[in-house]
């Protein structure tokens, strides 16, 4: 990783050189989909005590898909604004047809 990112368009090029593994990808796509789902189900339910989970859902598949398949370290240890408001991005754009799950088809 370079010395210091200063922009988040810097930061985001970073971040999909650490998110080339199709299973990273689908693992990073599945824990953010349930962080979602998670939100969605706290608010319904008025579970003000369980939002703990909501990061641990979240953060849980994103690192497994990290420490298994990529193997590096998350960017979200130095960069943790910039890396939650990518996980979405990434998210949406895989959502919305804009990037695939198989970072060679980008």
């Amino acid at each position: 990783m370079p010395d210091r990112i200063k922009t988040f368009k810097e930061f985001y090029k970073f971040y999909l050189t650490e998110h080339q593994n199709k299973t990273s990808r689908t693992l990073h796509f599945i824990g953010t989909f349930l962080v979602f789902i998670c939100i969605g189900i706290a608010i319904y339910f008025n579970w003000t005590w369980k939002w703990f989970i909501v990061p641990i859902i979240g953060y849980g598949f994103a690192w497994v898909g990290h420490a298994f398949f990529e193997k590096n370290k998350p960017a979200t240890f130095k960069y943790p604004f910039w890396s939650l408001i990518s996980d979405f991005k990434l998210f949406f754009e895989i959502l919305f047809g804009q990037r695939s799950l198989d970072s060679g088809k980008d």
